[in-house]
């Protein structure tokens, strides 16, 4: 028996309804115990099914629901004592603690408390943020951080009759859509309540250090809110904060501080009790808590392999994303440090480990800015560094996030800046996250008129990923490099060498040709190159003389090669990037104004996403199998 087919060995049943009056600030001794029992219960049983994720190798993310679990279970208490006073819905703007909403699901009966088993597993239907519409039970979708104050404002408009709450966190407050949801809640009284977990970790490390000045409850004072601060492991005090901001009238917040995972030994106080919880730390937590046999479901779960060998690359992989920042050190490696302080500015937000500018943190710190998740402004400051003709600004972050940004992309051109920006993440793949995390508009960045240039990389191989770096580091105007979340293989060419090895010179602007083909080509990039690499050699083992070509600048158009894919018999691209707005709902314009009619197609992301890895390509229909029978259609 696998450990995903036992029963859920945490009895939910034991979850006591409780009924609290928001005008009574001082709980009974019924009360508080009744409360202490149902936050401990659902904080067990969110370790035990957020480490499932770390067992089957999906990551996840324990710390910040674990957190939260008092002021949720006040609120569900509340909204039992005057259901018609509330919005009973328990939004979240920290979209990464959807253990929360799972668990809400089961104990509502959406849900069976078995199904919790396959968190964050593929095609199961709990992703690593909330969907409405896709899980029973879930209530709204997140979005990914800080997104839902401004909503959750407007459903207080639709509602003015009732309290609306909102569980927020000292990271997603860092973004600026909170400070203008903050102005519009004051302005306008909104009822909106606020209960922020202030446990001083994010991601990249904690906002007392990299982001000094920061204060959560000052800010929210700031603009004119109503706060009580208070230790969120405190029930009495807690209780007596939330009671307070329920009878006020008007936006109000509780600001609980308190430790990241508190009492979970291994990762309490920790950037590592953000992520997901280790199996042996799981194991280690729910035994001092009195559990015997968790630890033998934990450890039958198993990552799901990925059962496909492809031909024409290499078994090493490569993490592109790491690469990115070993490349720019290589560049900044040539300078003396006070050439670099000078030259060049590098700003995180909060994602470093992420996205390859750990390496550039460690190695020229001199170079680096740590910042908070602040993309709009982290983006204009690298963007405003890069305003002197010398000076060449660096920022990353996920491609998700680069539709945040595309205001300040505008505005960096139009101030001829010089900012180079890494995109990480992009595409589908290994994106447990899923849809509100998949980087698939990102040619909004070619945003600027016919005019101007911008230039836009998707490498295909770690190799290529330093060939690029290398190549347009010190070019001047808006850059951008694009790599995926997953790991990628080398690309090998027919007699075994890696194709962007030693001798292999990167030309932006300049499609590569990989397999020259009679029967028609395939245009592909980035991750899928590799896909569409195997699907084009297996094709022409059946005896299709199919075309590759590589092109890793994705906006311009390479005359000499759409001449050469023009004239034969079909075109097909494969992408990873959204079908309505990717490579392939350009190129075709490009072969019809040339006067080029080749049987065309395209491939991309069409769909929400399944969860899970490496199971998102074949769930979008990329896979080399499903590229394989769209050439076979197109070569009839």
């Amino acid at each position: 028996m696998t450990g995903t087919d036992s029963a859920f060995p945490i009895d939910l049943s034991q979850f006591k309804k409780l009924a609290l009056d928001p005008k009574k600030a001082n709980l009974t001794v019924v009360e508080k115990a009744a409360l202490k029992a149902n936050i401990q219960l659902l904080r067990d049983a969110i370790v035990f099914f957020t480490a499932t994720g770390a067992a089957r190798g999906v990551s996840g993310h324990t710390g910040g629901a674990y957190d939260t679990v008092p002021e949720v279970c006040m609120l569900l208490a509340l909204f039992n004592q005057s259901p018609d006073a509330f919005v009973p819905i328990i939004f979240d703007e920290a979209g990464h603690r959807v253990a929360t909403q799972y668990i809400l699901s089961v104990l509502e009966g959406s849900m069976p408390a078995e199904h919790l088993l396959h968190y964050r597993a593929a095609n199961s239907k709990l992703p690593g943020h909330p969907e409405l519409g896709l899980t029973p039970g879930v209530k709204f979708s997140s979005g990914r951080l800080g997104h839902m104050w401004p909503l959750v404002n407007g459903i207080a408009l639709a509602n003015k009759d009732k309290t609306v709450f909102c569980l927020g966190s000292d990271g997603s407050q860092q973004e600026g859509n909170d400070a203008e949801a903050a102005r519009l809640a004051v302005a306008q009284g909104l009822n909106v309540k606020l209960l922020i977990d202030d446990n001083d970790v994010t991601i990249a490390g904690h906002p007392s250090e990299y982001l000094k000045g920061y204060d959560v409850s000052k800010t929210l004072e700031g603009h004119g809110l109503k706060v009580f601060t208070v230790d969120g492991e405190d029930i009495d005090a807690l209780w007596g904060a939330v009671s307070g901001i329920v009878t006020y009238d008007g936006p109000a917040a509780v600001v609980s501080k308190r430790k990241m995972a508190p009492g979970i030994a291994d990762i309490e106080g920790s950037t590592h009790g953000h992520d997901v919880i280790p199996v042996k730390s799981a194991i280690k937590y729910l035994e001092s808590k009195g559990y015997t046999g968790l630890g033998d479901i934990l450890l039958k779960i198993q990552p799901a392999p990925q059962p496909y060998l492809f031909s024409g690359v290499s078994k090493e992989m490569g993490a592109n994303r790491v690469v990115f920042g070993e490349a720019v050190n290589l560049v900044l490696d040539g300078l003396s440090k006070e050439e670099a302080a000078k030259k060049v500015m590098v700003i995180d937000t909060d994602l470093e480990g992420s996205t390859g500018l750990k390496v550039i943190h460690q190695k020229h710190p001199e170079v680096f800015v740590p910042s908070g998740i602040m993309e709009r402004g982290n983006f204009s400051a690298a963007a405003g560094f890069g305003f002197d003709h010398d000076k060449f600004g660096v920022f990353s972050t996920f491609s998700a996030f680069l539709e945040m940004v595309v205001s300040e992309i505008t505005m960096a051109r139009l101030n001829h800046c010089n900012v180079l920006c890494h995109f990480s993440h992009s595409g589908v793949d290994e994106m447990a996250d899923n849809t509100c995390h998949f980087g698939i508009n990102s040619l909004f960045a070619d945003n600027g008129l016919s005019d101007v240039q911008s230039w836009l990389y998707f490498p295909a191989d770690p190799l290529q990923m330093v060939a690029v770096v290398k190549r347009v580091f010190f070019e001047r105007g808006v850059r951008f490099v694009f790599s995926t979340r997953s790991k990628v293989p080398f690309i090998l060419k027919e007699d075994g060498s890696k194709y962007f090895d030693e001798g292999y010179e990167f030309v932006p602007g300049k499609d590569e040709t990989i397999l020259e083909g009679k029967a028609g080509y395939v245009v592909s990039f980035g991750e899928m190159l590799y896909r569409s690499y195997d699907a084009v050699l297996r094709l022409r083992q059946g005896g299709l003389d199919v075309g590759l070509i590589n092109k890793p600048t994705l906006n311009i158009v390479d005359e000499q090669t759409l001449a050469k894919v023009g004239a034969s018999p079909f075109v097909l691209i494969v992408e990873s990037f959204n079908q309505k707005t990717g490579l392939g709902s350009k190129y075709g314009t490009w072969l019809l104004e040339r006067g080029f009619t080749p049987k065309y197609g395209y491939m991309g992301t069409t769909k929400e996403g399944s969860g899970g890895l490496w199971e998102q390509i074949p769930y979008q229909n990329l896979d080399p199998q499903s590229i394989i029978s769209k050439v076979q259609t197109l070569a009839i």
